[in-house]
């Protein structure tokens, strides 16, 4: 801070220096070390560079012999890869051509089947023939091996279809051979006779069917064998047992052709096959051990070569580091040291013979040269008097507090003030408000009887402590201050003037009232709530209080601050009210909302829904209890008013519930009376057919009888009579075998639908005993009904919810889609729907329904037959059997004029018992 001219007096006289002081360096040589000879810094770096790339080669050309040799391996591994592929395609084209085959052997109805094993043969020749060059000498004897196998597989399918197309002229010949038995049998005499050819032809059709030559062979045999008296009859039988013998010898040469050449040239195709994959997967593992053993031999030779790289190429960088990086740091070092002021600080690397002993030498002369400065300059700056450093720390202090310093006299006059203060009092500087003050006790005090009070504490205290009044600024706004001062006093005990320090407590002020509004806002916001509200110190002792609670209680709320609930609400029951709020004290964390009892002022017991938390400090202790109960009298009343009103509806319900079950009971036992009605009106016919015929078999065997008594019986009598039996019998067959058809199904349907456990049966089956018992109802009424089943549906449900299905289904359409008679169609199509589901659509022509009446069509006890003894339960029962027991869905589709369709996805497998019907 001062000029250098002035420091002259502190520091001592200059020390006189010899005019050759400065060069005395430079004037008096030292002698020269014997300098060492040394590699250049280009030398040093282009040596390096030379080793580190001659590591980098040889690196390289190892890894690119190591490479070659991984190449050479992955693609024998490809190719033993494209050996797999190919062994795959193999038996993939050899399962195809056995697929084609089977399906030509099995079922050689179409000529497409034998033109898609050649098709799949040829395929297969081809890819051996395209891919056998590829191979090596063993592969290739493999598939020499795998094409006279498809040669002799093929000749096999030559030979069957040959087998084929014979067994189908026989087969093209057997109708007629077969009528004329049945028409030789039909004409015998011989009943018991017919009874066993008929026998033996059904044991024939049998064992065709079920493509068992044996079987048809020997019932063909015991055709042959049986005494047959009637040459004709013997002739037909024997042709057509010769016929069947036939087909049976092509069927089990056709068998054997199967079983011995295709079946046996496959799996040993596939032998081979397997045996290509085998040679295959060896070789393939040799080549991975050669191939994992080249990875690791590379990857150990990478981490050598490496190794030794990096080490060399540390070493190098050792070698320049020490000789090039190494003298040039010491030296850098040695002249920072001389420009910190280390003067006895040595260059080293002098005697160096290169471009780094060069700048050794400079660096000598550099320091030699800072020596002879820093002598000239050895004298230093002293420190600042004790004086003016007080004085300086003393103005820091007084202008840069924070808060406002003031000197003042009794009197009033302002002597002095901090900057703090000039700003805090809304003036420029201290200065003028020392100017614009003459009397504070007037001009800066709101209150003047506070600057009274200040001064009696003064003269009594000699001091004041954070002594609070308010104070206007320049400006007009009103402060409040907090005053801390303490008096001087004369010799004589007088005080002189005042020194204090001002702290503005404007904003504390104001929080303060805030709080306080605050407060007074929370407690006319509480005391507007309709509930319970209080809260307690850990004392239990209520520091808050609304007016519902006190009103319920009937005490005031300022009454009850700082006092417990035992001394207010002793007689409402306020122990309940203590042990909560201890076990709240206990656990620390709120109740949760629970109910409570007590009495309020006019003795009336109520109930509470009452919830208390606890209200943690800063350390999370417990600080205070908040407690909120909500009157739920009425909400209980009600809870009890729904109780019992539930309780009604419930009986109610199970009131229409035994009235619906009762109501589809009799629906069930209507609908089973009109199918009854309807099985009996169509049995009818055929017994009463029955009868007729047998009563004029008996008039006429009594006249044949008499005739035989007298003996008068002549042969034209006789043949008259056995031709009249023979008519007789066969219409009594006929029509009781219709009437006992008749029966049984509707015995099968009677017994499915008592029947409620789950079980298999073919839904096809089912649905066409269903439809035979409804059939006889379609007479009287002008309908057709045409009943599609897919063949083989079977399912595991229940025969006879599904049989009530239809039968309503029908019922309903018969009432309600045909009125005034008018005649019809009702279609059921059943088919398989994806994998685990079946399709039943029951479908008419009749007139359909609105709108309305669709959307409420399964809706119970609605019907659009009120009047005419409908109940409205049919299709309610409908729905609930689809979807409740057999586990499905249902939809319906249909507009006026157009019909009705109803749609049913069914699964193949029931649910577990849902719900009875």
């Amino acid at each position: 801070m001062f000029p250098r001219g002035c420091n002259t007096s502190y520091i001592g006289p200059p020390v006189a220096r010899s005019p050759k002081t400065p060069m005395s360096a430079e004037s008096t040589p030292t002698p020269e070390k014997k300098r060492t000879f040394s590699l250049s810094i280009g030398q040093l770096t282009f040596g390096s560079f030379l080793l580190v790339l001659a590591v980098i080669i040889v690196t390289s050309t190892a890894s690119v012999i190591a490479i070659r040799h991984i190449d050479t391996t992955f693609a024998e591994l490809q190719r033993l890869q494209s050996v797999g592929d190919l062994a795959e395609d193999i038996d993939r084209r050899m399962n195809e051509l056995r697929l084609a085959a089977r399906d030509f052997v099995t079922d050689p109805g179409a000529g497409i089947q034998f033109q898609q094993v050649g098709e799949a043969a040829s395929t297969l020749s081809d890819i051996l023939k395209k891919t056998r060059i590829e191979l090596a000498p063993e592969q290739q004897d493999m598939l020499d091996g795998v094409t006279e196998r498809l040669s002799t597989y093929r000749t096999g399918l030559e030979r069957i279809s040959t087998l084929i197309d014979r067994r189908a002229q026989l087969l093209a010949g057997l109708p007629p051979l077969r009528e004329r038995f049945d028409a030789a049998v039909a004409g015998t005499a011989d009943r018991e006779l017919a009874s066993r050819l008929s026998e033996a032809q059904s044991r024939i059709a049998l064992g065709l069917l079920a493509r068992n030559p044996s079987a048809a062979e020997q019932a063909a045999e015991g055709l042959r064998a049986m005494d047959i008296a009637d040459a004709k009859l013997r002739a037909d039988v024997n042709d057509y047992a010769e016929a069947i013998m036939a087909v049976a010898v092509r069927e089990r040469q056709i068998a054997d052709i199967d079983r011995e050449v295709l079946g046996t040239e496959g799996r040993l195709i596939g032998r081979v096959t397997e045996l290509l994959r085998e040679v295959s997967s060896r070789r393939g593992h040799v080549l991975s051990r050669d191939f994992a053993r080249t990875l690791t031999e590379a990857r150990w030779q990478s981490i050598v070569l490496g190794t030794v790289g990096v080490l060399i190429g540390i070493g190098a960088a050792l070698f320049v580091v020490r000789r090039t990086v190494r003298p040039l740091a010491q030296i850098a070092r040695s002249i920072r040291a001389l420009a910190a002021g280390q003067k006895d600080a040595s260059i080293p690397s002098a005697d160096l013979g290169n471009e780094i002993g060069d700048i050794a030498r400079a660096a000598e002369v550099f320091r030699r040269a800072l020596e002879e400065a820093d002598t000239a300059r050895e004298a230093a700056v002293r420190a600042l008097t004790e004086q003016r450093l007080a004085e300086e720390s003393y103005r820091k202090l007084f202008e840069g507090s924070v808060d406002g310093i003031y000197v003042t006299t009794p009197a009033g006059d302002l002597l002095n003030a901090n900057p703090a203060l000039a700003r805090m009092m809304g003036y420029d500087s201290p200065q003028h408000l020392i100017d614009s003050i003459n009397d504070i006790a007037h001009t800066i005090y709101v209150h003047p009887e506070a600057r009274a009070e200040y001064q009696r504490l003064m003269a009594r205290d000699g001091m004041v402590r954070e002594f609070e009044y308010q104070v206007r600024q320049r400006s007009g706004d009103i402060l409040w201050l907090s005053d801390s001062a303490t008096g001087v006093r004369d010799e004589q005990g007088n005080i002189v003037r005042y020194e204090g320090t001002l702290r503005d407590i404007t904003d504390q002020k104001r929080a303060e009232e805030a709080i306080a509004e605050g407060r007074r806002l929370l407690q006319q916001v509480i005391d507007t709530v309709p509930a319970v509200i209080n809260v307690k110190d850990r004392h239990l002792r209520y520091v808050l209080m609304n007016r519902y609670m006190a009103g319920i209680f009937g005490i005031e709320p300022g009454e009850a601050l700082g006092r417990t609930t035992a001394d207010l609400m002793s007689r409402y029951g306020a122990a309940k009210s203590d042990e909560s709020d201890k076990r709240v004290l206990k656990l620390r964390k709120g109740l949760g909302f629970y109910e409570e009892e007590y009495k309020d002022a006019a003795g009336n017991m109520r109930q509470w829904l009452v919830n208390k938390l606890p209200l943690l400090d800063a350390e999370g202790e417990i600080e205070r209890i908040v407690t909120v109960a909500l009157d739920i009298g009425e909400r209980k009343r009600g809870e009890q008013e729904m109780r019992k009103a539930k309780e009604s509806a419930e009986t109610a319900l199970r009131n229409l519930r035994e009235t619906q079950a009762s109501l589809i009971e009799a629906e069930k036992l209507a609908a089973l009376g009109r199918l009854v009605a309807g099985v009996a009106h169509e049995v009818n016919n055929p017994v009463g057919i029955s009868l007729t015929v047998a009563s004029a078999l008996e008039r006429k065997t009594a006249m044949f009888t008499s005739e035989v008594e007298r003996g008068e019986l002549r042969r034209s009598t006789l043949n008259d009579f056995l031709n009249t039996s023979r008519d007789a019998s066969s219409q009594l067959v006929s029509n009781l075998n219709r009437a006992a058809e008749l029966i049984q199904s509707f015995k099968q349907v009677a017994a499915d639908r008592n029947y409620s456990d789950q079980r298999s049966f073919d839904l096809g089956d089912l649905t066409e005993q269903v439809v035979m018992s409804l059939r006889p109802g379609l007479r009287k009424h002008n309908l057709t009904l045409n009943v599609e089943c897919q063949p083989d549906l079977t399912m595991n449900s229940y025969p006879g919810p599904y049989g009530q299905v239809l039968t309503n289904l029908f019922l309903n359409s018969v009432a309600h889609a045909f009125p005034d008679g008018r005649p019809g169609t009702i279609d059921i199509h059943v088919r398989e729907s994806g994998k685990d589901n079946v399709e039943i659509i029951f479908s008419d022509n009749g007139c359909g329904m609105s709108l309305d009446v669709r959307r409420r069509a399964f809706d119970p006890f609605f019907t659009t037959r009120r009047d005419q003894g409908g109940t409205g339960l049919g299709l309610h029962i409908v729905y609930s059997i689809v979807t409740n027991r057999l586990g499905g869905r249902l939809d319906l589709d249909s507009e006026p004029g157009g019909g009705t369709r109803i749609q049913m996805i069914l699964p193949r497998v029931a649910p577990l018992e849902q719900a009875a019907e």
